[in-house]
């Protein structure tokens, strides 16, 4: 009996079969982030989005974003729990796109691996479409790529990209932002996805193990890392909305270069603003870390967001009602500093940031006592 034909691409490492059986998994969990103006199914060569959905705008601006997730992924392939990555993803990606005011339409992902493992494939999918579903926006297509000999058969990495709407005349920025303004500090949900070599060396020169029992965090030091990054996508496009009159002058994602250099990339060249520690708590996460680290919090405010996961400045006197708005979507929120114009402070102050010339920001104070 002839034996049967071998096939030389599983001979090279590369399963089609179980990329066909992790498309199988996830379909339905893609197809319910689908509206009417999706077209086609899973699995096309391109995604298709109909765009006489935007015709009702007067001079729409399409805005994009993309990104990843980062060293979070290894703390996740070390404790082989993979259905929150895909939150963190969607998280880093098209909350990007709410800083300038507009609605994210459709999303599309990128997950590189050494070795197709249909489960967690599917599981990290599944939390794409779940907080693409959280966030209003269609996840319209996405590729799996099995690279053996490049990654191990354990690791992977995520991408994605996303493109959302806002009329030309309601962008949000720093030419809104005015002398006065206040600015407002929105909650993290922990360190969302970012500074995790940081976390990563402390961790591991610490001797700690991610299934190992972390104490004073209620959980295993894996589940406390692995926090999902919240998503701020609708409260904040509800907000807007709410307050009404322009009152939201610019927003920002408190994500890599930390809380100052994040709010000075959305403030006018020649302003300034004063954040003080006093007004909260960092979460115990960072305090913990900082802890066996031996080192301050305030010698990690250009790498972990500390409790702040993204910044409004809005007029002053719209102040309580967009606190009481957003705790309405439980998200806590308080007043950190006002936007200032005339003479500055004397003092080092962090101006601009990533190739903008913004405003200048600084901290000042020391942090509250306790937990969050």
């Amino acid at each position: 009996m002839a034996a049967s034909p071998t096939n030389p691409y599983s001979e090279a490492g590369v399963d089609t079969a179980a990329g066909d059986r992790a498309v199988e998994l996830m379909k339905s969990s893609v197809r319910a982030t689908h509206g009417p103006e999706v077209l086609g199914g899973v699995g096309g060569f391109a995604g298709l989005f109909d765009a006489t959905a935007l015709l009702g705008y007067t001079k729409p601006l399409l805005a994009t974003s993309t990104d990843g997730v980062g060293t979070k992924v290894a703390i996740a392939q070390a404790i082989d729990k993979h259905d929150t990555i895909g939150q963190d993803l969607v998280g880093m990606v098209v909350d990007d796109i709410v800083v300038v005011g507009a609605k994210p339409l459709f999303m599309t992902d990128y997950i590189a691996c050494g070795k197709v493992v249909p489960e967690r494939i599917a599981d990290i999918v599944r939390g794409i479409a779940d907080a693409c579903t959280a966030t209003g926006t269609a996840l319209v297509g996405g590729e799996t790529a099995e690279h053996p000999g490049l990654l191990g058969p354990r690791d992977y990495d995520v991408a994605g990209a996303a493109t959302g709407i806002v009329e030309a005349d309601a962008v949000l920025g720093a030419e809104r932002v005015e002398d006065g303004d206040v600015v407002l500090a929105l909650a993290s949900s922990g360190l969302h996805s970012n500074g995790y070599s940081l976390v990563r060396h402390i961790v591991t020169g610490a001797g700690i193990g991610y299934g190992d029992n972390a104490a004073d965090l209620g959980t295993t030091w894996g589940e406390a890392l692995l926090e999902p990054t919240r998503l701020y996508t609708l409260p904040l496009l509800r907000l807007i909305e709410t307050l009404a009159d322009g009152s939201v002058h610019s927003l920002s994602h408190v994500t890599g270069g930390g809380i100052a250099a994040n709010l000075a990339r959305v403030l006018p060249v020649g302003s300034w603003a004063e954040i003080d520690r006093a007004t909260w708590s960092p979460s115990p996460v960072f305090r913990v870390l900082s802890d066996i680290a031996g080192s301050s919090l305030e010698s990690a405010e250009g790498t972990w967001n500390l409790g702040i996961g993204f910044l409004a400045v809005i007029d002053q006197r719209q102040k309580d009602a967009a606190i009481a708005a957003l705790a309405a979507e439980g998200i806590d929120a308080w007043q950190v500093a006002t936007v200032g114009t005339g003479a500055r402070p004397s003092g080092e102050f962090e101006e601009g940031a990533k190739g903008v010339d913004g405003g200048a920001v600084r901290l000042v104070g020391a942090y509250a006592d306790g937990a969050e």
